[in-house]
């Protein structure tokens, strides 16, 4: 159940884009969050030395989706020395742990395993771990607990701009769906809190229109890249739900053409959206 949080954000530095640590202050994860080139300075943060999971997170030039690697340590903070001689791809770093060090290695592992699964599942995130985690035996108490753990960090990444655990989907109960018809082209989506959402089976119209630019042909070649859309009964078609920056992105992606997606999107009885959400 959804219901309103209150959440704590220290700035050791006083920098709004460094170093930050965030908390529900009446529960034990606390978060903290650094870019790549605050190591040195994260380094003093008693609790980067603590056991718990942490998240690597960055881009890549081809891929379609934000890109993380989600390990785990006794003391984390050796973990991301050795991958930042070893990783390039990642910008910014989350350490989850508790705020008395009370994890054991193997809660910790079956954490990374739970992060792991469960950001596989969503697919917000394309995940850099070349394998997968095997979940270690707890007892069954100590799992819910460590369940409810997870909760928390859920929100905390969120909050610090990192939604990699959140549903794609709003809610079950769809009120407001959109449509974007064109030539060979049908999809449907919904706006939500972080862009657009289209939905898996829409489709795309496969030949890219002459004036089309190389914005529309870089981002429809980082989603085939990424097997986000795939050649069927030629056709272009959603393989998985996606999220877009802005709805003209996603017009254009199912409309091979430069778009407005203020126009181009549609309820059901063919009021636009900027009719329904800018007038």
């Amino acid at each position: 159940m959804i219901r309103p949080q209150t959440i704590q954000i220290f700035l050791p530095d006083g920098s709004p884009t460094s170093i930050k640590e965030a908390e529900i202050t009446n529960r034990l994860v606390k978060a903290v969050l650094f870019p790549r080139n605050k190591l040195q300075e994260v380094a003093k943060r008693e609790i980067v030395h603590f056991t718990g999971v942490y998240f690597l997170f960055g881009t890549t030039e081809d891929g379609a989706k934000p890109l993380v690697y989600i390990g785990e340590g006794e003391e984390c903070f050796k973990r991301i020395q050795s991958h930042n001689r070893n990783k390039d791809f990642w910008t910014h770093c989350v350490i989850i742990a508790t705020k008395t060090n009370e994890y054991t290695k193997t809660e910790a592992k079956y954490l990374e395993h739970y992060c792991l699964d469960k950001a596989n599942i969503i697919g917000r995130y394309e995940t850099d771990n070349d394998t997968g985690s095997k979940k270690p035996s707890l007892p069954e108490s100590r799992e819910y607990d460590l369940l409810d753990n997870f909760e928390t960090a859920k929100i905390l990444l969120a909050t610090l701009g990192y939604p990699i655990f959140e549903e794609k989907r709003q809610s079950k109960n769809i009120k407001e769906l959109f449509y974007c018809k064109g030539k060979d082209a049908s999809a449907v989506g919904e706006m939500i809190d972080d862009g657009f959402l289209v939905y898996k089976g829409g489709k795309c119209t496969l030949q890219l229109t002459p004036s089309a630019g190389p914005w529309v042909t870089n981002m429809r070649n980082k989603l085939l890249d990424s097997k986000v859309l795939m050649e069927e009964n030629g056709m272009l078609v959603f393989q998985s739900d996606y999220i877009f920056d802005s709805v003209s992105s996603a017009a254009a992606a199912v409309l091979a053409r430069r778009s407005n997606g203020w126009i181009e999107w549609k309820d059901k009885n063919g009021r636009t959206l900027d009719e329904l959400k800018r007038q």
